[in-house]
């Protein structure tokens, strides 16, 4: 048995936790994949738009930016099918992973990562394609 085929979409209310413990802020602007698994006290701000494909996997404690008031960025964040964002992770505004593509622990990702791409490092950079 896959731990998904009982999967749902889980209920959102801004600014609160969810039954998983993670928050997300402007959910109507949340845009999330079948079967995601988004990790514990991982915070995503929606307000300008963050799309989750199916099958995305992102670790405990990461932060999904699509604003940042500490250097005023703004955009939509999409990450696409399949993707895996390691633990502690942080995404920033405008930016777009693609499907397939892993990114290690403790990455700062502020920039574009290519599909099927294995990217880490503080600020991220791609390490090779997979």
């Amino acid at each position: 048995m896959d731990r998904f085929d009982d999967w749902e979409a889980p209920e959102i209310e801004h600014g609160k936790l969810t039954r998983w413990n993670w928050m997300v802020q402007h959910p109507e602007n949340l845009k999330l994949g079948v079967k995601t698994d988004i990790g514990a006290f991982t915070y995503i701000n929606a307000r300008y738009g963050v799309t989750l494909g199916d099958h995305v996997q992102i670790g405990s404690h990461c932060s999904i930016y699509s604003e940042s008031t500490i250097d005023n960025k703004k955009g939509p964040v999409k990450i696409g099918r399949n993707a895996r964002i390691g633990s502690h992770s942080l995404i920033m505004p405008g930016v777009e992973i693609g499907e397939n593509s892993v990114i290690g622990a403790f990455s700062f990702v502020n920039r574009n990562i290519p599909a099927d791409t294995l990217a880490y490092g503080v600020p991220v950079r791609i390490i090779k394609r997979i």
